[in-house]
């Protein structure tokens, strides 16, 4: 099963519905409240990389998408995030293109299969080797490579393509 809760070889179109992100939200939304905090970003963050990110980026990232000006990033406005990123081409892909760098433990612009492995372990995924493989070919990377940003989004059903 991929993290988008789609299964592997499914022919169903890509969606933005809820069902498409919420397992995405879920996984940054830490303490499971329902809406996304600084302190889920850096919790998540801190989860992946050694420094984190500085307050800065932090507030940066919860103020482009706290539409309602709250604080907080409700579901809604995250799958707003990234209904843009779908509707609007790559550039709209922020909030990704930082989750990608993070998962991308040694910055090599891939990930490989420890990557995904690790990841999937954090966010409370169980992935056999084999699915991480199955993911990383539904990404159209090859287990010697890794896998793309595009790719990661291929396997998200997330379609932000050039």
């Amino acid at each position: 099963m991929c993290p988008s809760d789609r299964t592997i070889g499914s022919t169903s179109s890509a969606t933005t519905s809820e069902s498409g992100f919420r397992s995405a939200f879920d996984v940054i939304d830490v303490d499971r409240d329902g809406k996304i905090s600084r302190d889920d970003l850096r919790a998540f963050y801190s989860g992946f990389s050694s420094g984190g990110f500085d307050e800065s980026t932090i507030g940066s990232m919860i103020k482009a998408a706290d539409s309602n000006k709250d604080g907080f990033v409700g579901y809604e406005e995250f799958e707003k995030v990234l209904n843009g990123c779908v509707g609007g081409g790559s550039s709209g892909g922020g909030i990704m293109e930082e989750a990608f760098k993070v998962m991308d433990k040694d910055g090599d612009g891939k990930l490989s299969h420890e990557d995904l492995k690790s990841y999937m372990e954090w966010a409370g995924f169980w992935a056999s080797d084999e699915d991480i493989k199955a993911m990383i070919a539904l990404g159209g990377g090859d287990e010697k490579e890794g896998v793309s940003y595009q790719g990661l989004l291929r396997i998200l059903a997330v379609d932000c393509f050039d």
